[in-house]
């Protein structure tokens, strides 16, 4: 049976010449089912012949598919917890009271199910084609299980995303008891049961056999980790040649943490649990020796981790609202260590989260200079593929998977266009999508997800949102008067 065959053209194409990006200007992109046939300008001899469809994007830029490495799955808490003040200053977590006595599910199955679907959708409509999503445990018992996952990974087939999936598991959660001292609450049991669940995930993904669809292991903050389980984690991720996500280097106190109770630092923990090879994806990855907080500088963590081949997400957003940056984006670069990019939190908008990430980028280097667009870009394409060990995604190039991603410049706010993404970055955002597919399927068209209705998505997810913050009152510690969020000025009435 013949391939069908689409013609894609667009003002502007990001697209890869040998080992260079390069912009393509009034350019085309054939389709043959899954993948890309050839990349040009309409009339070029392999572009010639018949198609099925021409999708004429006009006024837009078309490039690889965003790659998020941290997205988020649920709905978002960073309304409720990014804005301290001197009464407010630590953020929501459970109580030591609350882990010991009163775990709870926040939320039925089935608000779970529709609060991912909503999740899912964003992560769609603005731009993102393939996702690993956050641990998503603020509302859970414990944290995440099997048959959670495997909602997500049929709701991101539905819309025909690219997933690469796993439940969260840990031994421990933060805490934070009556005098306002944070500790952690150990359960190994629940820590072991999970694991099991990953992996038992694992065996799922394989029986789907869906091209969507790829198992990862994806334990939580590495600090929350018994370090039997690490050592599992790096069995069978090696048996098995599976990505391992964790959340690491993310808080300096983890590094006091790990210390107490494995006589070591979290690189060395890492190192000895057998995780530190190219298979690891560190979320965050802030707190190496390279920062203020805790060396100053370069002692070989870089080294180590471009040595071994692991990848960092950096996630340029969260990292500016909550107030921990990563030192120095191009320093970790000129290293050699591979970046991606994640969200981490709403909206799971990337070109803001580049935008944030190339103007922090020079305020530290005190250079305007440095920060540069095209690494930002990179890592959100070419570094999120190479971390997921990809080499067919984050490229518009022959052969390469046909994830694509057009956002439209034809807006009258977006201005004049010289370079199509500095326009983008500096006047627009991933609301700006026009057009996404992946594996040669449309997955957004003329801005709208075909069959999806968004307006009753909306409200449900209104209605959940409304039910996990009233649930903070009975799980949360705050220290001090004053109501728990604290609104930008106080409600008259």
């Amino acid at each position: 049976m013949t391939a069908r065959r689409t013609l894609v053209t667009a003002d502007w194409v990001v697209a890869r010449a040998g080992e260079r990006t390069a912009l393509l200007r009034q350019g085309a992109v054939l389709v043959e089912g899954e993948r890309i046939a050839a990349v040009g300008r309409p009339g070029d001899p392999a572009l010639a012949g018949a198609v099925d469809e021409r999708i004429e994007l006009g006024r837009s830029v078309l490039m690889p598919g965003l790659i998020d490495l941290d997205a988020l799955a649920d709905l978002d808490h960073l309304q409720l917890d990014a804005w301290g003040d001197a009464a407010h200053e630590q953020r929501l977590g459970w109580s030591a009271d609350y882990a010991a006595h009163g775990r709870r599910e926040v939320l039925s199955a089935e608000d779970r199910s529709t609060m991912r679907r909503y999740a899912l959708a964003q992560l769609a409509l603005h731009g993102i084609t393939s996702f690993a999503p956050i641990a998503s445990e603020v509302h859970s018992a414990w944290a995440e299980r099997h048959d959670d996952l495997l909602d997500v990974a049929r709701t991101a087939s539905a819309f025909g995303l690219r997933a690469f999936l796993g439940p969260s598991y840990r031994s421990g959660v933060h805490v934070t008891d009556e005098r306002g001292v944070a500790a952690i609450h150990w359960e190994d049991e629940l820590g072991r049961a999970g694991f099991a669940d990953a992996v038992r995930f694992l065996d799922t993904v394989e029986r789907l056999d869906d091209p969507l669809v790829t198992g990862i292991l994806a334990p939580c903050r590495i600090e929350t980790l018994r370090e039997e389980l690490l050592h599992e984690t790096g069995r069978v991720s090696a048996e098995r040649g599976v990505r391992v996500r964790v959340h690491a280097f993310q808080d300096h106190a983890e590094r006091e943490l790990i210390a107490a109770a494995s006589g070591t630092t979290p690189l060395g923990l890492i190192e000895r649990a057998g995780l530190l090879n190219e298979r690891l994806v560190l979320a965050h990855g802030v707190y190496l020796d390279v920062h203020p907080d805790v060396a100053g500088e370069d002692l070989g963590d870089l080294a180590a981790l471009a040595g071994a081949g692991a990848s960092i997400i950096h996630c340029p957003l969260t990292n500016a609202r909550y107030a921990f940056l990563l030192e120095r984006l191009s320093d970790y670069l000129d290293a050699g260590v591979n970046i991606a990019l994640g969200t981490d939190s709403f909206p799971p908008d990337l070109i803001r989260g580049i935008d944030a990430g190339v103007h922090l980028a020079k305020a530290q280097h005190g250079e305007l200079s440095r920060g540069s667009l095209a690494e930002y870009f990179e890592a959100a394409t070419l570094g999120g593929a190479h971390a997921l060990g990809r080499p067919d995604l984050g490229r518009i190039a022959p052969g390469a998977s046909a994830d694509l991603v057009a956002f439209g410049l034809d807006e009258f706010r977006t201005g004049p266009v010289d370079d199509p993404l500095r326009a983008l970055v500096l006047a627009g955002s991933a609301r700006d999508t026009r057009f996404s597919m992946v594996a040669g399927r449309p997955v957004v068209v003329d801005g709208a997800l075909p069959g999806v209705d968004l307006a009753a998505l909306a409200v449900e997810a209104q209605r959940i949102f409304e039910q996990l913050r009233a649930a903070y009152a009975e799980r949360d510690v705050r220290p001090g008067d004053g109501p728990l969020f604290p609104g930008t000025f106080p409600l008259l009435g």
